[in-house]
């Protein structure tokens, strides 16, 4: 690729990823161009290099294995005022738990969940596998064969992480944050 092209293919990279809901992939964006996806790779480390060099409100991040624009963290307050965000679209203390057991201990079956949490998790895993950030992965092996769990790369969106090698240590994060403080069984109800 000459470098009289790389400013108009680099707009073209910045509008794709500006119009899509999702991550767009190295290949995805190698089929638009119709350029070698090690050569869209060198541009996109260009251009995600000027976003996040200078100051700018959004940047360009890797997330589920795809690149996405979002905006910088920094800026969220200004968003929030914007948007004046709901509860409902969040997730309650109850899912939130579930979910973090979820992701550390995947696959996991809804017993291992409940055994860890001491509540039943049928409404966080409703709530849970409805918003698609966790899914039906399989069976485990034994007595009656229970579904196991995992997350999708929904949850890798919604946390924005690259994958799941982006998530703490349990251990190393209760060392630096110290112990994450009991619940009672009553936060089941706050689906």
């Amino acid at each position: 690729m000459g470098l009289m092209f790389s400013q108009e293919t680099k707009a073209i990279i910045e509008c794709l990823l500006f119009v899509s809901r999702e991550p767009v992939s190295l290949k995805t964006l190698g089929q638009i161009l119709e350029m070698q996806e090690a050569d869209v790779k060198v541009l996109m480390e260009e251009l995600s290099e000027e976003y996040n060099s200078g100051l700018h409100g959004i940047n360009i991040q890797v997330v589920a294995n795809g690149y996405q624009m979002s905006t910088r963290p920094e800026f969220a307050q200004y968003i929030e005022k914007l948007y004046k965000p709901q509860n409902t679209h969040g997730l309650s203390k109850a899912a939130l738990e579930t979910l973090a057991i979820v992701a550390c201990k995947q696959p996991v079956t809804r017993a291992e969940i409940e055994a860890i949490r001491g509540v039943k998790v049928d409404s966080a895993i409703g709530t849970l596998v409805e918003k698609n950030l966790v899914k039906e992965i399989g069976r485990k092996e034994g007595p009656g064969r229970p579904m196991l769990f995992g997350t999708t790369p929904g949850f890798l969106r919604y946390f924005g992480l690259k994958d799941l090698n982006d998530l703490p240590d349990p251990e190393d994060f209760a060392r630096q944050h110290g112990p994450v403080e009991e619940t009672d069984a009553g936060d089941e109800k706050e689906i």
